[in-house]
């Protein structure tokens, strides 16, 4: 298979290319080089901008004048321009869109699934990529690639991805966190439901549906069975190996500290966002069904842990409290008898 992925150097999108050139596929990268740039030197790169007001439209040509039996793009966030690559790619056989559970409004009860209508934005001509506009703009570039391929087009809404080469940190924090030990500030409630996939297993995943031409929409997330807050850090000590211990906060005094959710604090949502409440409990049954399967997810700790300590200590983190800010409000939470 001819297959072009578009992006392919950060984090999925370069183990979607070991994924398809492990079952022989003849793979393509397009991109502008921004990352990773010495990443696969063995195949061949086409560099360029898909938006067609940049460099006068040279990227879309070099995608026009070739033939393609698959696309996965893994980097479209702006409607305007994945319409614009879709169109200029439209004699593929098959145009997969990674997109984000994000397309949703809310989550406010469990078990989301793909029928439930996606988010909306109130300007359509918006293309700052936001917060709060991620998801409605997600959403809008699901709807131009479905318009152009139409049965051709398979869309596939990850939840948070994780594993090694993650830039985002957030499942990395609690990985790292838990392996350097010691007293570890955790947030209530121990049972929280948690929903996360091995960035390995996606890729594997979407390589196959790929290969067999699968159309429509799944969301993909995992695992298979539900998993608890305190079920995640548990895994990550005992693959650690460490003396973690574990101090459960309540979500009253991390809100009264101003620590952030989910990025300050990785993976924290305070039930008292009701738009979220059944944000680790959406529906992957469709996907399930489809052949989506998990590795173990203490094997997804330890190959996270081993890549985070080859990036080194000088490593920026982009999520999570550093251990001051850990101790100080480990420190408030005993002081009021925690």
């Amino acid at each position: 298979m001819q297959l072009l992925i578009i992006g392919g150097t950060v984090f999925l999108g370069r183990h979607l290319v070991e994924a398809a050139v492990a079952r022989g596929h003849s793979v393509v990268l397009f991109n502008r080089g921004q990352h990773n740039a010495d990443l696969f030197p063995e195949l061949e790169k086409l560099r360029g901008d898909r938006d067609p007001s940049q460099d006068a439209g040279r990227g879309l040509a070099q995608l026009r004048a070739r033939h393609w039996d698959a696309v996965i793009d893994t980097s479209g966030y702006v409607p305007r321009v994945v319409r614009a690559a879709a169109e200029a790619l439209a004699g593929a056989a098959h145009y997969t869109f990674i997109s984000t559970i994000s397309v949703y409004p809310h989550f406010r009860v469990a078990g989301i699934d793909e029928h439930v209508p996606v988010a909306t934005l109130d300007d359509p001509t918006v293309e700052d990529v936001t917060g709060e506009t991620y998801g409605p703009l997600k959403a809008q570039c699901e709807a131009e690639v479905s318009r152009v391929f139409g049965e051709r087009a398979l869309i596939i809404r990850p939840g948070l991805i994780v594993g090694p080469h993650d830039p985002s940190d957030r499942f990395t924090y609690w990985v790292d966190r838990v392996a350097r030990g010691g007293e570890v500030l955790a947030p209530q409630p121990p049972g929280r439901p948690v929903q996360l996939i091995d960035a390995r297993d996606l890729a594997a995943w979407t390589i196959q549906q790929v290969e067999a031409r699968q159309a429509g929409v799944y969301n993909a997330t995992g695992p298979a069975t539900p998993l608890g807050f305190e079920q995640l850090l548990e895994t990550c000590r005992a693959a650690a190996g460490g003396d973690a211990r574990f101090t459960w906060v309540s979500e009253e005094f991390l809100l009264e500290q101003g620590v952030e959710p989910w990025v300050g604090l990785p993976l924290w949502i305070p039930s008292s966002d009701a738009d979220t409440l059944g944000f680790g409990s959406v529906s992957c049954s469709k996907a399930l069904s489809a052949g989506l399967a998990f590795r173990e997810l203490a094997a997804t700790v330890r190959d996270t842990l081993a890549w985070c300590a080859a990036r080194g200590a000088e490593h920026q983190w982009r999520a999570g409290i550093s251990p001051a800010r850990e101790r100080e409000l480990l420190g408030a939470w005993h002081a009021r008898g925690g």
